[in-house]
């Protein structure tokens, strides 16, 4: 093999890497853009309220409870999300 020549398995390897690259890059930077957002109550499709108990907004049909990491942009709101 001469110094300038590349033989195929290294050319597939490579292939085969750039493509993992390319899944990879678009998995972490592809699924959503703002991270705050994402983590924010509405974010995982949870509402805000500021009172003390999610319990106040049940009804016939949904159960709420507080989730308890994500975060409401006026502080002191709770995060209540379906059951």
């Amino acid at each position: 093999m001469k110094k300038g020549d590349l033989s195929i398995n290294i050319i597939i390897v490579a292939a085969i890497a750039l493509i993992i690259l390319v899944i990879l890059s678009v998995l972490i930077f592809g699924t959503g853009g703002d991270i705050r957002k994402s983590t924010a109550c509405e974010g995982i499709g949870g509402n805000c309220y500021g009172v003390d108990s999610c319990s106040e907004n049940n009804d016939d049909v949904n159960t709420y409870i507080r989730h308890p990491t994500a975060r409401c942009s006026i502080e002191g709101d709770i995060c209540c999300v379906r059951q």
